[in-house]
């Protein structure tokens, strides 16, 4: 894991360093208001949501599991909750309008893993098939929600979410660090860490020794539901509206690039939250990367993902190995060869 992790923080360190050539003073922080503004700051808010999907994914991924549906839970937390906002936000009573709103995006989200959970633990549907149905009906469910049309908030306490700062910075990082920590000590402070990584490895096993497997993968849809309608908390909140056809899309392919960066194989078994969270730190600095030298949108998707392409296998022992490899055979050669001319 510290072999990959170097390598995933070398990608990170070379990505800021072509950023500072492009524009000198990317590294610099300013403080205006009591507030901490620069491109550092602006690259942590903006992976903020991606860090908390990303979060959710690791451990789905590390049960041999996967979340397609993230995108849309995304977008259907944020719809249900600004809808909700602007019925209410003529009120008196914003703050509980705000927390009654957070409430039932967090209680659709958890729905959804519930949702998810159920069909891949309890009626056995392959994962990528069974979160596919989430994804397209949730698209559906989100622009039903919406009417097909971006509902605008002006409610200052939602807002606060996605643009409000505490002690400097932006709350949507506190929000991440904060997942990120229960996350970790739910899963390397207790058995439950081990649990998963033990029915990722080897289901039928696990079971067998005691474990409630179909608990586990339960309790991951549900907390990866979670964290993505967090993450649609955030996002709506930032821009204070919701969009039922473009909130959240994409997502669930930058949360799965942001894993396997991270570390942790689509094979299930080990996981690493750490990792995770610096691969998302990676996608969200290219993304910003990419603005900043004038790539034309058209090709944006496409330099990702040959960015990211060129990360993995940086990160793969055996695309090392080969190329050591053929090094090695390469310089035999080449002495050879001057050894005949010699001759």
């Amino acid at each position: 894991m510290k072999n990959r992790l170097v390598w995933a923080l070398l990608m990170l360190v070379v990505l800021i360093v072509i950023n500072v050539i492009k524009t000198p003073t990317f590294l610099q922080i300013e403080l205006k208001d009591g507030h901490l503004f620069g491109s550092l700051i602006d690259i942590l808010n903006r992976a903020a949501p991606l860090i908390l999907i990303s979060i959710g994914m690791t451990l789905v991924i590390a049960t041999k599991g996967i979340d397609l549906s993230v995108g849309s839970v995304v977008a259907i937390a944020g719809a249900v909750a600004c809808l909700f906002v602007s019925q209410h936000e003529s009120g008196d009573s914003t703050v509980s309008t705000m927390f009654t709103a957070i409430g039932l995006a967090l209680i659709l989200s958890l729905v959804a893993g519930v949702w998810n959970g159920l069909l891949v633990s309890a009626i056995g549907i392959q994962p990528i098939v069974a979160t596919l149905i989430l994804m397209v009906a949730g698209r559906g469910l989100a622009q039903l929600i919406t009417g097909g049309q971006i509902i605008t908030v002006s409610m200052k306490p939602y807002s606060f979410i996605g643009a409000g700062y505490l002690a400097g910075l932006p709350f949507s990082i506190f929000i991440a660090a904060g997942i990120f920590i229960i996350a970790l000590l739910l899963t390397r402070k207790t058995a439950l860490g081990m649990f998963i990584e033990s029915v990722g490895s080897n289901p039928e096993a696990s079971r067998l020794s005691g474990i409630y497997a179909k608990s586990v993968i339960w309790i991951v849809y549900i907390f990866c539901g979670l964290c993505a309608g967090i993450a649609g908390l955030i996002l709506s909140s930032n821009v204070s509206s919701a969009d039922g056809n473009n909130a959240g899309l994409w997502y669930e392919l930058d949360a799965i690039l942001a894993v396997v960066i991270g570390g942790t194989s689509l094979n299930g078994g080990r996981f690493y939250l750490l990792g995770t969270v610096i691969g998302a730190l990676i996608i969200q600095t290219l993304t910003t990367t990419i603005y900043s030298i004038g790539v034309p949108p058209e090709i944006t998707l496409v330099v990702k993902a040959f960015v990211v392409l060129i990360v993995c296998l940086v990160q793969s022992d055996n695309f090392r190995k080969k190329i050591s490899y053929l090094a090695k055979n390469r310089s035999k050669a080449r002495q050879a060869a001057k050894k005949e001319v010699s001759a």
